[in-house]
């Protein structure tokens, strides 16, 4: 299972935007994606009506390949 989440770094520390259903002391693996990238600067350019955050998970799925150069 995923999340998309996002958060704020402030001093080392990532503080999250909301509470997400973990364990305290659970292990999780991140993969950091700050904004100004690939997906968020296409996002609007194809009339997309879906919310920025389906776009991201869509175009950075690879069944798509929609980020793949030809």
């Amino acid at each position: 299972m995923g999340l998309d989440i996002e958060a704020v770094y402030h001093d080392g520390v990532l503080r999250l935007e909301r509470e997400i259903p973990l364990e305290n002391g659970q292990r999780v693996r991140l993969t950091i994606h700050p904004p100004g990238g690939r997906v968020e600067k296409a996002f609007g350019l194809m009339g997309w009506q879906g919310t920025s955050e389906e776009f991201h998970r869509i175009a950075l799925n690879p069944e798509f390949g929609i980020l793949e150069s030809p």
